[in-house]
């Protein structure tokens, strides 16, 4: 993956003004960006999303742009082929387990039947092993069955990129440490390019192959592209 984000963006509320003046170039498979709260990384991620649009500068994906204030791109979330996973996960809560995975494959506002039973569906229901709780609704889920719902809602649609904000904060010790090896598995196996944000170092240390620390809406510092080797090579040896 190369992902390139050179943005800049100023957000005023009521006293306080944040400026984001974020640059930076990833070419590993798996970014992390790495700072404290309200550091910007968030913000990060919904740019590269689609879902805040920058003042200025340009998102590359691949050498494709998804973002460029100079030439007037900016492509709609929907068509960036990037699935996000929201930190509290954005279940529907009227909608059972199945049909929140077979929302993301919708091309309408429309609510999936609850017995839907495409094919697609059926496989990620199949390899998260939520069969079980299919026709559950989000309210009688654990944290960890939430949080499969959500990536199998996200990787359902075959997205180019998988960006994730915080995805361990809302589970307890054990379960950050289950759902860690997890979704580490499952990205080796898919070989989707992921970017992951989070302020905990045991996160870092998993998923960290490149890693962008940011603080007060800046790049600290940029691990090196040799990095990229160096973390291929652990999880292959793994």
């Amino acid at each position: 993956m190369t992902l390139t984000v050179d943005i800049q963006k100023t957000l005023v509320a009521r006293h306080r003004r944040f400026e984001l003046s974020i640059s930076f170039t990833g070419h590993c498979q798996r970014l992390v960006l790495f700072g404290p709260s309200g550091a910007g990384k968030t913000l990060t991620l919904q740019a590269i999303a689609g879902l805040l649009k920058p003042d200025s500068g340009a998102i590359l994906l691949e050498d494709q742009p998804l973002f460029d204030a100079e030439r007037g791109i900016d492509v709609p979330a929907r068509s960036r082929g990037a699935a996000y996973l929201f930190q509290d996960y954005a279940l529907f809560p009227h909608l059972n387990v199945r049909q929140n995975v077979a929302f993301a494959l919708r091309r309408s506002w429309l609510n999936p039947r609850t017995d839907d039973r495409s094919r697609d569906v059926e496989y990620w229901l199949d390899a998260f092993d939520l069969k079980p709780v299919a026709g559950s609704y989000p309210a009688q889920l654990s944290g960890g069955q939430k949080q499969r719902t959500a990536l199998a809602r996200a990787l359902v649609a075959e997205p180019r990129i998988l960006l994730l904000d915080e995805p361990f904060a809302a589970l307890d010790a054990n379960m950050r440490e289950r759902m860690r090896r997890e979704l580490s598995d499952l990205q080796t196996r898919l070989d989707i390019p992921m970017v992951l944000i989070t302020h905990d170092e045991a996160d870092v240390a998993v998923f960290g192959d490149q890693v962008v620390q940011v603080d007060q809406g800046r790049v600290q510092e940029v691990a090196p592209y040799e990095a990229c080797t160096a973390g291929n090579a652990s999880r292959g040896s793994g």
